[in-house]
């Protein structure tokens, strides 16, 4: 993407928080980058008393209905156009560029048999989809922690699915890479090797495939006694 194609506002979300503005990154404080990234991760209008329960769970609705205010006001002052604003709902502008909702439409065309998969295939997706949900975010975070699982499980299978997708095209260099990938990202799932192992026996690697066959063998011995 040449600089005239960048997005004027884009809000990464995957490997840690960031928001550029033109290509620049924008100085965001703590309580505006949750209030950003509960926005985008929903990805859809939120009543604001709901925003307000979920960002702090602990606080009298009052107090809770004060801090997203100043949220709110905090995000404005960087950008009007990062927030569309209702009386009684908020929600991420349609024109904000968001790599998870990027990757999630990769992963649900990748699981879907009946797409071709035309333009999904390359290395932007798999490096999408080998990056977690804002990794660096735990503490008290309660309404992520679902999201997270979520998007991980989500992410694991499509790369499985890119992974045999792209072996059936015959590109093994790049099917090993995604199938990789998936087995970092958990080194105990079984159809991540399963994929893997596929890959490297349809390049005619027989000593890779069995390579891995008995790394999957001897980690799940280890660590699960199986």
């Amino acid at each position: 993407m040449s600089e005239d194609e960048r997005p004027a506002l884009a809000m990464r979300l995957l490997r840690g928080f960031a928001l550029t503005t033109g290509g620049v990154r924008a100085p965001l404080v703590w309580s505006a980058q949750r209030l950003l990234a509960y926005l985008a991760v929903q990805g859809h209008p939120v009543a604001r008393n709901a925003i307000a329960g979920a960002l702090w769970p602990n606080t009298v609705e009052a107090k809770a209905n004060a801090s997203l205010r100043s949220s709110l006001f905090r995000v404005q002052r960087v950008s009007r156009e990062l927030v569309d604003t209702g009386p009684q709902y908020l929600a991420i502008a349609g024109s904000v560029e968001v790599d998870l909702w990027r990757a999630k439409a990769d992963a649900v065309r990748l699981l879907d048999t009946t797409d071709p998969g035309a333009g999904i295939l390359g290395s932007a997706t798999r490096a999408r989809l080998s990056a977690d949900l804002l990794p660096d975010w735990y503490g008290d975070e309660e309404w992520l922690r679902t999201e997270q699982e979520q998007f991980r499980q989500l992410r694991l299978y499509a790369l499985e699915a890119l992974c045999a997708r792209l072996t059936a095209a015959r590109r093994f260099g790049e099917a090993v890479d995604a199938g990789l990938a998936a087995v970092r990202a958990d080194p105990l799932r079984e159809s991540a090797h399963e994929a893997l192992v596929k890959a490297h026996l349809a390049a005619g690697n027989r000593w890779d495939a069995l390579s891995q066959y008995e790394r999957c063998r001897r980690l799940l011995r280890d660590e699960l006694g199986l």
